[in-house]
């Protein structure tokens, strides 16, 4: 018998009526009738699941603490899980071999009744742009490829100062420059709803082992939707949090007014949970905030203590950029859907325009490539990065950077170094800079009249491996809904809302809501009540659904 994640019929839960019958314009009053009688008839089927997902990170305490399970017995589910799953999806380009004794000192302490951090026994994938000590980061890059820093990411300590195992370093595209993870230097990484296409990317093989339950959480990097891109594609939980509320020092640089970063979670819980772990001042971080840190994880409250309308008075906006021509009528449908669900939350649900959104993706690739090609000259073999044999210097430089470097930086870097140039940089680079202070205008603008605002977080589902290899342009369009909230440098959440149609199942959708700086609080509260109380089926793969289990 299928499982509710594997019941065709589930993929009918979460979408609107055929797309021809879609209004061109927004009309959520008169469709929210029609959400609900779908919504009740299909959640009274008994084969269609309807439970919302649970926090891994509390169940896991829960456990350890009246010591139903150990940390090692947590530990070995997940590893066994990842080395039966690992060889279709490819997520780990490095697993620790420290994760039972690290699992076996836990269990250790709670025998001699000593107090264990929040993230005690819960395995954390690291994407491999990210420091980690004793461990290889890579940044998916020949470059950098055997490099072992001799130190944690502020990020990374913190996790393990809160009792964190971290189980490896996850596949990313090199030094995060791509949407698909085809950009390693190392290996393709699978979507775990269906092996034939991509997770997304830079942080794709976070994302992937999150989705795949390969670990509990994981950390990954958002230079322009480089988390909740991939979030959207694996039916996963992506926080890109306000640019400064997390330090980045550790992080392997790419864009550095850009980076940040950030978390993937099962659940919105998870995710919050996370970023309380990692987020704060650092000295070692000019950039980061010294504005005081919430307990994000306050905002939560249980569905069953929900009142009838829970998010009664909150002012929601629907970019109305996103769901122009250009992105799948299906997803238009799901975002939709999602609105309307808002909307019976007790929200307020208007149509706003942000007249300078298209301006965002070209202005941030210039900027983005600009920033590159400064950042990564430091590779030239002599400061950092492999060197080749050559008898003279200028052939060292070239041929070190020419082997260490793929196809998609080598062109990043020459697009920034020529937008950089003494008789381009007015027409480019500064015009790209303007645009981005238009951009922060117009959000500010919208966020002042609404306290959130909501978008697709990419305008298609999860496509075929090499479906946009070589055709660059076109995987840079996939970047349209999360750019310019990098360049504003706003909290942005992703969650699932809903499936299309594609692969054997269907494919996850990701909502995209957007918040005032460091305004992630309120963010991860509506995310929380909107997961909770979405009449969907679990939003866990089929490759892993019927074995899984805490």
């Amino acid at each position: 018998m299928l499982s509710s994640v594997q019941n065709p019929r589930l993929l009918l839960q979460c979408r609107w009526p055929h797309p021809h019958f879609l209004p061109k314009t927004l009309h959520f009053h008169t469709t929210k009738a029609l959400h609900s009688s779908q919504t009740q008839t299909l959640s009274s089927s008994p084969s269609v699941s309807t439970s919302p997902p649970t926090s891994q990170i509390l169940t896991i305490r829960k456990s350890l603490l009246s010591r139903q399970k150990s940390a090692v017995d947590f530990a070995e589910d997940y590893l066994n899980r990842l080395r039966r799953t690992e060889p279709q999806i490819k997520s780990f380009l490095y697993i620790s071999d420290t994760v039972l004794r690290e699992a076996e000192e836990i269990d250790r302490k709670i025998q001699r009744n000593e107090e264990v951090g929040p993230l005690a026994g819960v395995l954390v994938g690291v994407k491999d742009n990210i420091c980690t000590a004793h461990m290889p980061s890579t940044a998916g890059s020949k470059i950098l490829e055997n490099y072992r820093p001799p130190f944690d990411a502020t990020a990374v300590r913190k996790l393990k100062g809160n009792g964190a195992i971290i189980v490896g370093k996850t596949n990313l595209d090199e030094f995060g420059m791509g949407s698909t993870t085809e950009g390693s230097a190392y290996q393709v990484t699978a979507n775990p709803w269906d092996l034939s296409r991509v997770p997304g990317g830079s942080s794709g093989g976070s994302a992937a082992a999150v989705s795949a339950r390969q670990c509990v959480v994981s950390l990954g990097s958002d230079t322009g939707g480089s988390v909740r891109q991939p979030a959207s594609f694996c039916a996963v939980v992506g926080l890109k949090p306000t640019y400064g509320r997390v330090s980045r020092y550790g992080l392997v640089a790419y864009a550095s007014s850009l980076d940040v970063i950030g978390c993937f979670g099962s659940s919105v819980v998870d995710a919050g949970i996370l970023l309380n772990a990692i987020s704060g001042h650092d000295r070692l971080d000019a950039t980061s905030s010294k504005r005081e840190v919430p307990d994000f994880t306050s905002q939560f409250i249980a569905k069953e203590i929900l009142e009838p309308k829970p998010l009664k008075g909150l002012r929601i906006g629907v970019i109305r950029e996103t769901l122009d021509d250009g992105v799948d009528s299906e997803v238009i449908s799901s975002i939709h859907t999602a609105a309307s669900h808002l909307e019976e939350l007790g929200c307020s649900v208007t149509e706003v325009s942000l007249p300078s959104f298209s301006l965002g993706l070209p202005a941030y690739y210039i900027l983005a490539s600009s920033e590159s090609s400064s950042n990564l000259s430091r590779y030239d073999a002599i400061r950092y990065g492999n060197q080749v044999v050559a008898d003279e210097l200028n052939s060292l430089y070239g041929d070190s950077r020419t082997k260490g470097f793929g196809s998609e930086v080598k062109m990043r870097i020459l697009t920034g170094t020529y937008a950089l140039s003494a008789g381009y940089y007015d027409a480019y680079y500064k015009r790209a800079q303007q645009v981005r202070a238009l951009v922060q205008k117009s959000f500010k603008a919208a966020l002042d009249e609404n306290d959130i605002l909501i978008s697709p977080a990419a305008p298609s589902a999860a496509y075929k491996i090499g479906e946009k290899k070589n055709d660059p342009l076109a995987m840079y369009a996939g970047d349209i809904m999360t750019v310019n909230v990098n360049l504003a440098g706003l909290p942005a959440l992703v969650l699932p809302c809903g499936f299309v149609e594609g692969g054997s199942v269907g494919l996850p959708v990701g909502l995209q809501m957007i918040g005032a700086a460091f305004d992630e609080e309120k963010l991860l509260k509506v995310g929380h009540i909107f997961e909770q109380t979405l009449q969907c089926g679990s939003f866990v793969p089929p490759l892993v659904a019927d074995g899984f289990a805490l």
